[in-house]
């Protein structure tokens, strides 16, 4: 509805129909008659690695002119704890992150890593934090977490929780009132875990994962988290600039935020995106987006060349 009010406006505004289109219905159905059509020569995706990875594959096979592929996927997004930071900041921010639209955002937060100095003091307050949640239909304004999209997705996000209760790992979880227990609800909660390898793949739901750390392990936990492959987001809590410094210098992510939250970067003054499993780039809402659709001409003569409709797009990711 949205998407169709405002294509209605641009219409409205002077923008031709055969210019500005608007196609709804299921993903996969669309996707897979439109994305082997070698007149589709541009394609702007948003949603999972699988996918993008599918229609890469796509893209590949087919003969003709090579199409434009800009793709912004998910990821295990950390946050990183040091002991210098402050609680109640670093709880405030961790439910904002992991919980808001439960937790169905490609950059919320997955792993809360916290140096083992202040670790039970942070569960602590997560704990209470999780008892206040406002579980619900997110139409009223009270609602603090809503149900996931569907039945799928929430058996898969069961399935996960009820391995690690199993396990006794669960640390902290909120509880589901009467009125959730029909619909695809999930109580978010807290789930502690030894390494950033028993992550395996992303839960895409309101499930945070809790790691410990040693602040002489900082080095291997940076390595490990770029070792999953995946770099849209992470965020640094921490009241040393020169620890958050190093940090952020050493990570490969997209987006690197320090002593706020990690989720709801404004378009057009915070550019978005990620690199390796997470996308392709350029940043959607950055300077560089618009041109990766354009094609260069250049018109030569004897003595000069002269650009046409588009400048030279830098591919570095991090532009």
């Amino acid at each position: 509805m949205i998407a169709g009010r405002a294509v209605q406006l641009l219409h409205q505004a002077g923008v031709p129909g055969d210019v500005l289109q608007l196609l709804c219905g299921a993903g996969a159905t669309i996707g897979n008659a439109l994305v082997p059509d070698s007149r589709i020569t541009g394609i702007a995706f948003t949603g999972s690695t699988e996918t993008a990875q599918h229609i890469n594959r796509t893209l590949a096979a087919r003969d003709g002119a090579l199409a434009t592929f800009i793709a912004e996927t998910g990821g295990q997004n950390a946050m990183i704890v040091d002991s210098t930071a402050l609680p109640e900041q670093v709880v405030a921010d961790v439910m904002d992150s992991a919980f808001a639209s439960a937790g169905q955002r490609c950059s919320a937060l997955r792993v809360l890593c916290v140096q083992d100095d202040i670790a039970d003091r942070i569960i602590e307050l997560i704990d209470g934090a999780l008892q206040r949640l406002e579980i619900g239909n997110p139409q009223h304004y009270s609602c603090d977490c809503g149900p996931v999209i569907d039945e799928r997705a929430r058996s898969g996000l069961h399935n996960h929780i009820e391995r690690w209760r199993a396990a006794g790992r669960v640390l902290a979880e909120a509880t589901l009132p009467a009125s959730c227990e029909q619909g695809h609800y999930i109580a978010p909660v807290a789930i502690e875990i030894s390494d950033i390898a028993d992550l395996g793949r992303e839960q895409f739901g309101p499930v945070l994962h809790v790691l410990r750390y040693k602040a002489s392990e900082l080095d291997t936990l940076i390595n490990a988290i770029n070792q999953t492959g995946y770099g849209l987001t992470l965020g640094i809590h921490s009241r040393n600039e020169a620890t958050a410094a190093y940090i952020e210098s050493r990570v490969r992510v997209g987006n690197c935020y320090i002593n706020r939250n990690q989720i709801g970067a404004v378009v057009g003054v915070q550019p978005f995106g990620g690199r390796g499993l997470s996308g392709t780039g350029p940043k959607a809402g950055g300077p560089n987006y618009l041109k990766r659709f354009a094609n260069e001409r250049v018109r030569t003569i004897n003595t000069t060349a002269v650009g046409g409709n588009a400048t030279l797009l830098s591919l570095n990711n991090d532009d």
